[in-house]
């Protein structure tokens, strides 16, 4: 059977979808199980997926972010670009991390792998990966360029032919602060994308096929018709939302103009704030990712994530402002403000969709980095992400500790002290922290660590929501704001720069809570009650806030104080 037969039995292609998606996945799991650190290891910060021979993506892992797989599917044709398929060879390797062709930072490494069987070329494996360090300013947003921000990589061949680039090794070797941990990332996610292409022959000759051309056609054609079809299900109309972040040092403006027109969605970011002197910038390329996965998650989460469900849905942003900075404007930290994108478009949808979206929630990853000495005289350098909670839900509570939308794991506190010199006394989830709501937010965790050296140390947080905290939505409260503190220190730093701090210096991040989903005096008392037993909700906040009077000695709820507390209150008379 060939692979370009028009139309393809529906159960047929539901089998052969099944082992795409599965081949995909174990390119994924080759590469985390082989990978040297514990972002890409534990913390899941990767992406990877496979494409037909015109760049299209067809099938993604189910390990992954946003940020990553979406720029993917875009970045994959810049590749096909500098190089067209028929220079390329089996063996072969390419390699970038063109914040505007790729994933927006450079910290960010794309691989593509061309597949072939004999010397017929059949698709490509690409995957993308935070590395450790890239050299430059160390993981921060103090740039001013990009240019500081550490080794700009252009598309070009990691292996040729199976041989090694060896004066890129050389270059990348010499620029980067752990040397052996990068490469060895590298390393992995070749190993990955080489796992991945040895499944897809498998399959395709299992089943008969020459290529993926025809499967991806079926697949794409239909994700596409899936899509359009779920957007025409909503309200014709223009919908606005604007939110604020804290910015580098001053607040940054975030709008959403979302326009729905029959099967398509236009989301004009016009009105944002400009383009900043700081490493806060968002290329176009990851603005475009996290709008398109906000109109995904609210309209038709069901659908395959390919190139098919990024066509009925356009994104606009000026050139020259934040959310399309242009070269060589800074951008180690993009992800600060991107990942307050779909927030800002769910809020918008909300005015069209109430009970399809979720309130705002702590919005973005917190990154710590540490660089110094070990006790030893060792240089290091380690971060990992931790996260705040996730906005609550039009029937359910937000998550705590969750990172939402980058969907990266958290990493265990035994992990971070074996791979680091450092040490955390303190990781709980943060009482009162969530927004009050018939839902309550997601609540924030909080963390105290310090470092086990004897000498000075550097240090950022790149956080935020530490000025202006998760909207509730439907009555809902906002979450608390994040919070950093530094022993030492009588003025709260700047958590988006490198801090020189001194050995004994004591770190609190105290992370930001989602917001709550509808009126809080609507919420079960029994799960207010739950809530006070887990250390989630105060007695004086279930009072408070939710209008539940819980015993201090039995913990349990007197109702005849709580049906005085949610009485409706008294008119006033003149």
């Amino acid at each position: 059977m060939s692979s370009n037969d028009a139309g393809i039995d529906p159960i047929l292609l539901e089998v052969l979808w099944n082992r795409l998606v599965s081949v995909v996945n174990e390119q994924a799991a080759a590469l985390m199980r082989t990978s040297f650190t514990s972002v890409v290891r534990e913390a899941g910060d990767l992406s990877a997926g496979v494409f037909d021979l015109r760049g299209n993506m067809v099938a993604q892992a189910v390990t992954g972010t946003p940020g990553h797989i979406n720029t993917m599917a875009t970045c994959v044709r810049h590749f096909l670009a500098a190089y067209p398929p028929a220079q390329l060879a089996p063996g072969d390797v390419l390699i970038s991390n063109d914040p505007w062709r790729c994933s927006g930072h450079l910290n960010d490494l794309t691989v593509v792998t061309p597949i072939f069987r004999g010397r017929q070329l059949i698709a490509f494996f690409a995957n993308t990966c935070h590395s450790i360090d890239i050299g430059g300013r160390p993981f921060s947003a103090d740039g001013r360029e990009v240019f500081e921000e550490g080794l700009f990589i252009p598309i070009t061949k990691l292996f040729a032919a199976g041989e090694r680039n060896e004066e890129l090794f050389k270059i990348i070797r010499a620029n980067v602060r752990a040397p052996d941990l990068v490469v060895g990332d590298i390393y992995a996610q070749v190993a990955g994308n080489d796992v991945g292409g040895a499944r897809l022959v498998e399959f395709l000759a299992e089943f008969g096929l020459p290529d993926i051309e025809g499967i991806s056609d079926e697949i794409v054609t239909r994700s596409e018709a899936a899509t359009r079809a779920a957007i025409a299900t909503i309200p014709d109309g223009v919908y606005e939302n604007e939110v604020y972040s804290d910015g580098f040092d001053e607040p940054i403006l975030l709008k959403a103009r979302v326009t729905v027109r029959g099967d398509e969605v236009c989301v004009d970011h016009a009105g944002s704030s400009p383009q900043s002197p700081h490493g806060i910038n968002v290329v176009l390329n990851y603005t475009h990712a996290y709008s398109t996965y906000a109109v995904k998650c609210a309209v038709c989460p069901e659908v395959p994530n390919n190139e098919g469900t990024f066509r009925p849905i356009q994104v606009a942003a000026p050139p020259g402002t934040i959310l399309h900075a242009l070269f060589p404007a800074p951008v180690a930290g993009r992800h600060i403000l991107g990942h307050f994108l779909p927030g800002l478009v769910l809020g918008a949808l909300a005015r069209a969709i109430p009970d399809r979206v979720i309130a705002e929630g702590a919005a973005n990853i917190w990154a710590p980095q540490f660089r110094g000495r070990d006790e030893e005289g060792r240089a290091f350098t380690f971060l990992w992400f931790c996260s705040g909670g996730t906005g609550a839900r039009p029937n359910k509570d937000g998550l705590s500790a969750t990172a939402f939308p980058s969907g990266v794991a958290g990493v265990a506190v035994e992990v971070i002290e074996n791979m680091a010199p450092l040490l955390v006394t303190r990781r709980e989830l943060l009482a009162d922290s969530g927004g009050p709501g018939r839902y309550r937010g997601g609540c924030g965790q909080g963390w105290t660590v310090q470092v086990r050296t004897k000498e000075p140390f550097f240090f950022s947080a790149l956080s935020d929501r530490t000025r202006f905290p998760a909207a509730g939505y439907a009555g809902g409260k906002p979450g608390a704001l994040g919070r950093v503190a530094i022993s030492g220190l009588a003025e709260r730093p700047n958590p988006k720069q490198q801090l020189r701090l001194p050995a004994d210096a004591v770190i609190t991040l105290d992370l930001p809570g989602g917001g709550g989903f509808g009126d809080p005096r609507q919420r079960d008392p029994a799960a207010v009650r739950r809530d006070v037993l887990n250390g989630l909700v105060s007695l004086a906040s279930a009072a408070r806030d939710y209008g539940v009077a819980i015993d201090p000695l039995t913990l349990a709820v007197d109702e005849a104080a709580t049906a005085r507390l949610r009485a409706p209150a008294a008119p006033e008379t003149g």
